[in-house]
């Protein structure tokens, strides 16, 4: 995987980088509450964050997509950089966790469910 990061490689520990991917994530998720996109019809500032509906998520204006695209660009790129200093192939690791989930929620027992793989029947 090429550097993405160059000459700041020493400056990003894993608790960094994990700190950072966090304060990422939770940008993307201000993004879907009311607080953060308060230019959503309906959404309204309250002063107190609540989620926006699904169709409201859905339908996010221009500028609030083009805020989380930003976020979601962040998130890749510290989430890649962590990766990296741990010396895991993410490409990898997805495929064997969707391996894994496979198994643990097969679809015929979780399609339409929000089950736990531990709730469905042996």
């Amino acid at each position: 995987m090429p550097r993405l990061y160059g000459h700041k490689r020493a400056a990003y520990s894993h608790k960094n980088l994990t700190m950072a991917l966090s304060a990422e994530v939770a940008e993307i998720t201000e993004h879907l509450t009311n607080h953060g996109c308060s230019n959503v019809v309906g959404a309204g500032r309250t002063g107190t964050s609540q989620w926006l509906t699904e169709k409201q998520s859905q339908n996010l204006p221009k500028e609030n997509l083009s805020e989380v695209e930003t976020e979601l660009a962040d998130t890749l790129i510290y989430l890649i950089r962590l990766a990296d200093k741990l010396d895991i192939d993410l490409i990898e690791a997805a495929n064997n966790k969707i391996e894994v989930n496979e198994q643990w929620y097969p679809t015929d027992k979780a399609k339409g469910s929000v089950k736990k793989y531990t709730k469905f029947d042996g």
